[in-house]
């Protein structure tokens, strides 16, 4: 019998928690918790709310890591929840990347969710969710947007795993579900025309707030002449929401679609500034 001793790769493990308040007119830290390669940082904001930097201090994803974030906006408050860059997901040779978000939104508070994109790679692995409970009064906006590779460093993802499942829910009743699986031949699943058209950038988003139906107008006329995006108001019970679709040939294209949509869901408040520097 061998006494060799096992060698376990390194893995990357995050967790962080912010939790905000109201106080003094201005949404607050509450509770701040970072553990492992989790790093949240809050900038200096010119107004009464709150925006968010999550950082992977580990620089990328890879088979076995595990990232977990968690977000609480307590009554009143404001928040914006962005990352410091694109998340990378790197090729596994073994194992699965699991990131999990929570998000909990209370009455008369706001969370608009809005990373930036996250980079699959060539045989990459990831399995990803996001769970959110809304207050009756909440809002909540939710944009994320996946990159195939780089197009621009001439790079392609053939094959590889990227589980996504999305789970809003309001007072405890489910809201929105969405369920993407792109696994095995990612390349020719990814030409199909009811899946991505040859695009190799995508996203979603999801808007749960007031006036979704006065809404849809100019945001589908922000959408005119655009190929490979559709936006819908919903109604479930009696809270609206619009959800929209996006496929573009690369990220660049992507954003000059995404960023008027998010600005006009802001009310004319742009993106956050990590997206343009």
């Amino acid at each position: 019998m061998s006494n060799a001793a096992v060698i376990v790769p390194q893995r990357a493990w995050g967790k962080g928690r912010l939790v905000a308040k109201s106080a003094l007119g201005r949404s607050r830290i509450a509770e701040l918790y970072q553990e492992g390669c989790a790093k949240i940082r809050l900038p200096k904001t010119f107004d009464a709310s709150m925006e968010a930097v999550l950082i992977n201090s580990s620089g990328g994803l890879t088979g076995g890591d595990r990232m977990i974030w968690e977000v609480a906006a307590g009554t009143g408050t404001e928040v914006t929840v962005t990352t410091q860059a694109c998340e990378k997901i790197y090729k596994a040779s073994a194992d699965t990347v699991e990131v999990s978000t929570r998000i909990d939104v209370a009455n008369g508070a706001r969370v608009d969710w809005l990373p930036q994109e996250t980079i699959l790679f060539d045989r990459a692995s990831l399995s990803r969710s996001l769970e959110v409970d809304l207050a009756a009064d909440a809002t909540f906006l939710a944009v994320e947007a996946v990159l195939l590779g780089r197009k621009a460093m001439g790079e392609a993802v053939e094959a590889g795993l990227f589980r996504d499942r999305w789970r809003i829910r309001l007072e405890g009743r489910l809201l929105h579900a969405d369920n993407l699986s792109l696994a095995g031949d990612v390349a020719s699943l990814g030409r199909r025309a009811a899946v991505l058209g040859g695009a190799v950038a995508f996203a979603t988003l999801l808007f749960v707030g007031p006036q979704c139906e006065a809404l849809l107008p100019c945001l589908r006329g922000l959408l005119d002449n655009q190929t490979g995006v559709g936006i819908s108001h919903l109604q479930v019970g009696d809270r609206d929401k619009l959800v929209a679709r996006f496929a573009a040939a690369d990220g660049y294209a992507l954003r000059k679609i995404l960023i008027p949509v998010i600005s006009h869901l802001r009310k004319q408040k742009t993106v956050p500034k990590v997206w343009v520097l």
